[in-house]
């Protein structure tokens, strides 16, 4: 049991903020907060936001401090940390944190690729569904990175959205060469990149390709939520094919989801089996039935 801060990075206010969390329990976390004067408006769901100036004395009273990525992924593990998908804060913040971690000094692409997964008629496709694949990324590659090439797929795999599979998939693909081009990625990396972001659309690696089945199993992660999360996921699938009349969704979606059922495996890593598999085939049965 730990209650850990990371640095003071995040602005608001006229100061810097970090965040303050446990890896064990929230009763915890409320304890330590209490105790070192952090008043209970500063809790946000999983994690206190604490201001710059009170740092020092928070590392002296017993939090550790580490890096931000490694904060997340301790609050990841504990189970404790709400999904990207749940939050209704504005998600520019960590996105900018994470894009600065392996595309640093290129904030007009980023601010492109924000304005892009923020279209008004995204509903599932959306932030949260890319700061949820990323931390997923996180869970299964945890203690190590993802590779860069894996964490640029994310970030360009629904890039361009549409709600016309297959194709969506293939001009994110396009996108992703011509815009990492621009910004002198060396060719090979580029490459891999628009590879990655074409294998989801079927979600069938080759046996021996690890980088893209972590992509692909951090994409259906959402499929081994809990089923109420799951039936969220799936009314923000509806909305996203709003263009589509129900009886072709119906038929569409039916489809979908039998191509899912059929993937074997449908999960690829060990961990990404053991956190998502069994759940998922009992929600996509579920929705079929």
């Amino acid at each position: 049991m730990a209650i850990y801060i990371d640095p003071p990075l995040w602005p608001a206010h006229g100061t810097h903020f970090s965040h303050l969390v446990s890896d064990a329990s929230l009763d915890e976390l409320h304890a330590f907060a209490a105790a070192a004067g952090i008043p209970e408006r500063a809790f946000d769901g999983d994690h206190y936001d604490v201001p710059e100036r009170r740092f020092d004395d928070l590392v002296a009273a017993g939090a550790v401090p580490v890096e931000g990525r490694m904060l997340v992924r301790r609050l990841i593990a504990s189970g404790l940390r709400i999904p990207a998908r749940r939050r209704n804060k504005s998600l520019k913040v960590p996105l900018l944190n994470r894009w600065e971690a392996i595309m640093p000094g290129h904030d007009a692409l980023f601010l492109d690729l924000l304005d892009r997964w923020s279209e008004p008629h995204r509903h599932y496709h959306g932030c949260t569904h890319l700061l949820s694949v990323l931390e997923a990324l996180d869970l299964l590659t945890e203690p190590a990175e993802a590779p860069r090439t894996v964490l640029l797929a994310a970030w360009f795999h629904d890039a361009v959205y549409r709600g016309a599979a297959g194709m969506d998939e293939e001009e994110s693909a396009r996108l992703a060469e011509e815009r990492l081009a621009d910004a002198c990625l060396p060719e090979a990396e580029v490459a891999e990149v628009a590879r990655l972001v074409r294998l989801t659309s079927d979600h069938r690696p080759e046996p021996g390709d690890g980088d893209g089945a972590l992509l692909c199993d951090a994409d259906l992660s959402i499929l081994g939520g809990e089923p109420q999360e799951y039936a969220r996921y799936v009314a923000a699938v509806r909305k996203d094919y709003a263009h589509i009349g129900d009886a072709d969704f119906a038929a569409g979606r039916a489809a979908v989801v039998r191509h899912l059922l059929e993937l074997d495996p449908l999960f690829h890593h060990q961990r990404a089996k053991e956190l998502w598999q069994d759940a998922a085939h009992r929600n996509l049965n579920g929705e079929l039935r």
